[in-house]
C-alpha cells in the first residue's frame, strides 16, 4: 500500500471556514468537498502555505491558528495510506481566487462538514484543530471578544455532533460544555454572557443549540464591529493605547489617525505586535509600560482608547494590567479616556475577577519574597469619559439595565 502525506488547511474567517469542491482536474475524490489540500512532500508546514497560496491566493494573509496531530486514513480501493497533517489558519479576507482544481467553494460553519459528501475524515481533520474549553481557558495571547467567539465555535461544534448523530438526549452534554465555557474564564465576562444567550434562546436539543450558536455568531461579531464604529466616531488624528484588543484594532483602522502611541503591555507583551501591524500604514511609537505616563504627557495624545475584558455594572473597567495608570495619567493630562467594548462585556455583579500569570515572569530569583503578577486591573468609572459599545455610549443607567439582561440569560442553568 502506498503511503502519502499530505495537508488538510482550514482557513476560517468570521466563524466559518472555507470548503472547496473538488474538480475534475484532481486525480482524486472529485466533486467531493475538502479544505485546501496538496501532497505534503518533506516539510508539510511549508506545502501548507503554498497549497494555500496556489488554491486560494490568500498567500501570506493567513496566520497560523493550530497545527493539529496527523493521523492515517486508509483508502482500501486505491491502495493508499493517506497520512494527514492538519491545520487551522485565520483568514484576513474572504478574497478567494480558486485555480483550476475547485469547481466551487463556499464559507460554511463547520458543522456542515458532516452534511456534506467529503473527501474521507474531513470532520477529523476539523476536530483536531477545532477551539476547545482548554483552548479558551489556556489562551493568553487574545482579547477576550476573541474568546468569546472561540467559545460559541466550541458551543456550536459540539452540538453539531450530537445533532449529526441523533443524539435526542445531548442536552445534558451541552449543558456541561456550556458550565465549563463559563467558568473558563470568570475575568471575561463576555464568554459566560454569550453562551448563555445561547442556551437561553435554543430549545433543549442539540439542534437548537447549533441554530442559535451560528446565529451568536454573527451577532457577535456585529457587535464587536459596531462598537468599533461608535469609538471611530470619538478617535481624534493622535491616540494612545495598550494591549492589544481587536475592538480596539478596528476603531484604529477605520478612523485611520495620524500617530499611535502603543505601550508594550507586559507580561505578554501583545502591544508590541499591535504596534507592528499600526507602522504599516501610520506614524507608531511603542512605550514600555513604566514609560506610558510620561509619555503620554511629552507625547501629548488627544485621546486614550482601551478595550475592556469586563465592565461593571457601576461602569468600573476591568482590563489589562496598565490600564488604571494610563487613565490616572491622562486624567491628569487632562486627555479624555475611551472605552471600546460590545455591551456583552457587561458583568452582572461588581465583583472583580482578576487572573495572574506566572510569577515567574516577574522574578525568578532565589529571594523570598511576595511576587505579584497581575493580569488585569480594576479602572474607576470616574477616569472614563465614554463607553463606546454596539448599543452607543453607555450611561450609568444603561449599564444596569443590560446587567439585568445578562442576569436574566444566565438563569438556564437554574
Amino acid at each position: 500500500m502506498d503511503e502519502v502525506d499530505i495537508v488538510t488547511c482550514f482557513l476560517r474567517n468570521r466563524g466559518q471556514v472555507l470548503l472547496l469542491r473538488r474538480s475534475d482536474a484532481v486525480g482524486s475524490y472529485a466533486g467531493r468537498w475538502a479544505a485546501v489540500s496538496g501532497h505534503a512532500e518533506g516539510d508539510p508546514d511549508a506545502m501548507a502555505r503554498e497549497e494555500i497560496a496556489e488554491e486560494t491566493g490568500l498567500g501570506d494573509a493567513v496566520t497560523l491558528r493550530r497545527q493539529g496531530d496527523p493521523f492515517d486514513v486508509v483508502d482500501a480501493e486505491r491502495g493508499t495510506r493517506w497520512v494527514v497533517h492538519p491545520f487551522l489558519f485565520e483568514a484576513q479576507s474572504r478574497g478567494v481566487e480558486p485555480n483550476d482544481e475547485t469547481a466551487e467553494h463556499e464559507w460554511v460553519h463547520p458543522t456542515a462538514i458532516r452534511r456534506r459528501e467529503t473527501v474521507p475524515d474531513l470532520w477529523r481533520s476539523y476536530d483536531r484543530v477545532r477551539p476547545t474549553v482548554k483552548t479558551i481557558r489556556e489562551d493568553r495571547d487574545h482579547g477576550s471578544a476573541w474568546l468569546s467567539l472561540r467559545a460559541l465555535e466550541v458551543l456550536r461544534d459540539e452540538a453539531g455532533v450530537r445533532a449529526w448523530g441523533g443524539e435526542d438526549e445531548g442536552w445534558d452534554d451541552l449543558a456541561v460544555v456550556a458550565r465549563d465555557l463559563r467558568d473558563a474564564r470568570p475575568s471575561m465576562p463576555v464568554v459566560a454572557n454569550r453562551v448563555n444567550r445561547v442556551l437561553a434562546r435554543a430549545d433543549r436539543s442539540p439542534e437548537g443549540v447549533e441554530e442559535v450558536a451560528r446565529e451568536e455568531i454573527e451577532t457577535a461579531i456585529s457587535a464587536d464591529d459596531e462598537a468599533a464604529e461608535t469609538a471611530a466616531e470619538r478617535l481624534p488624528d493622535r491616540i494612545a493605547t495598550l494591549s492589544r484588543s481587536g475592538t480596539v484594532c478596528k476603531a484604529i483602522e477605520r478612523a485611520d489617525p495620524d500617530a499611535v502611541l502603543v505601550a508594550k503591555s507586559r507580561p505578554g507583551g501583545e502591544g508590541v505586535g499591535v504596534a507592528e501591524e499600526l507602522a504599516e500604514e501610520r506614524d507608531v511609537t511603542l512605550a514600555g509600560d513604566a514609560d506610558l505616563a510620561w509619555a503620554i504627557h511629552e507625547w501629548e495624545p488627544k485621546a486614550v482608547i482601551v478595550g475592556a475584558d469586563a465592565i461593571r455594572p457601576d461602569g468600573a473597567l476591568v482590563n489589562k494590567v496598565g490600564t488604571r495608570g494610563a487613565a490616572l495619567a491622562a486624567a491628569h493630562e487632562g486627555v479624555p479616556v475611551l472605552v471600546a467594548a460590545a455591551a456583552d462585556k457587561v458583568r452582572v455583579d461588581a465583583e472583580a475577577e482578576i487572573e495572574s500569570v506566572d510569577p515567574e515572569t516577574i522574578y525568578d530569583g532565589p529571594a523570598d519574597l511576595t511576587v505579584r503578577s497581575p493580569l488585569f486591573d480594576v479602572t474607576p468609572p470616574n477616569l472614563i469619559d465614554a463607553i463606546c459599545t454596539d448599543q452607543g455610549v453607555l450611561e450609568p443607567e444603561d449599564i444596569g439595565a443590560i446587567a439585568a439582561e445578562h442576569r436574566a440569560n444566565a438563569e438556564w442553568a437554574d
